[in-house]
């Protein structure tokens, strides 16, 4: 295994804008600990990930080539190449043929593993995030809402749609629901008073109620879904109909009564989403 110093000279007679802190090489030179079982290609993706999410290698950085990697890890070019592929299928890092691997320039949140408004996920540092009210109404009970709210066949629910733009491009058609005024201030009377006034901030609902309460919500399943835009979100988003959606729906509860969905569509300009709600062994 290459030492830091080895790995430094390594860098040294590469161009401007290299890693070649001594901090960056005694990083990679640290015995890399794998979980029985687990590939190595998974512990090099988890070992320069961690890097790259705790500034290490900081964003824009042009990253080791293969084989100086390989060193300092202690394994294979084969196994390094595989854990770059996951990094960039991941958004972690961008290839520039001919010049090298850079550190993308906007890393993806580590995931849905707590349950948090969805400005976190749609956010990316330096980005002029906003959110755009487009109805606030009272409706009668669809199947859609009666399944995940377990809402009667009379019933009412609060409907919520709004879009969120990132410098000026939408990024997602955000949709949420909550049971009308009694259902819901049987639930939480603070949540039922602060409703109408939440639903009318430039946020989702969400986020609103979050500010205002704190985290009341705890959350419920997550599921991702795969589809297209067709004609109403695709206008609504500037795309084509036929162009693909990734469709995130999110259900959460106030005190074990389900009282909460959000669908989320996000249209390719959104960018990478890192799932790790599900904390599986490794990545891949």
């Amino acid at each position: 295994m290459g030492t830091a110093d080895e790995l430094n000279s390594a860098h040294d007679n590469r161009s401007a804008g290299l890693v070649t802190m001594a901090d960056a090489a005694r990083y990679l030179g640290e015995p890399l600990l794998t979980s029985p079982g687990q590939p190595l290609r998974v512990a090099v993706y988890s070992r320069i990930s961690q890097g790259i999410r705790s500034g290490t290698f900081t964003s824009g950085e042009l990253l080791p080539r293969e084989t100086e990697l390989g060193i300092a890890l202690g394994v294979s070019r084969t196994v390094v190449r595989e854990a770059l592929m996951l990094l960039e299928e991941d958004g972690l890092i961008i290839t520039k043929r001919g010049v090298g691997r850079f550190v993308s320039d906007s890393i993806p949140h580590q995931g849905l593993d707590e349950f948090q408004p969805l400005e976190y996920l749609l956010a990316e540092p330096g980005a002029d995030l906003r959110v755009e009210l487009v109805e606030f109404s009272l409706q009668k009970v669809t199947d859609f809402v009666s399944d995940h709210l377990e809402l009667g066949e009379d019933a009412e629910f609060w409907f919520r749609e709004c879009i969120a733009t990132r410098d000026g491009q939408p990024v997602a058609l955000v949709q949420e629901y909550v049971p009308d005024d009694e259902q819901l201030a049987a639930l939480n009377s603070a949540v039922a008073l602060q409703l109408e006034d939440a639903a009318a901030e430039p946020s989702t609902l969400l986020q609103a109620l979050t500010t205002r309460l704190g985290q009341v919500f705890s959350a419920g399943a997550c599921r991702i879904a795969a589809t297209v835009a067709g004609p109403t979100r695709a206008q609504q988003l500037g795309i084509k109909a036929s162009d693909p959606l990734l469709v995130l729906t999110q259900t959460a509860s106030l005190t074990g009564i389900p009282a909460y969905i959000s669908k989320c569509a996000l249209p390719p300009a959104f960018g990478h989403l890192a799932v790790a709600q599900w904390k599986p062994t490794y990545p891949r």
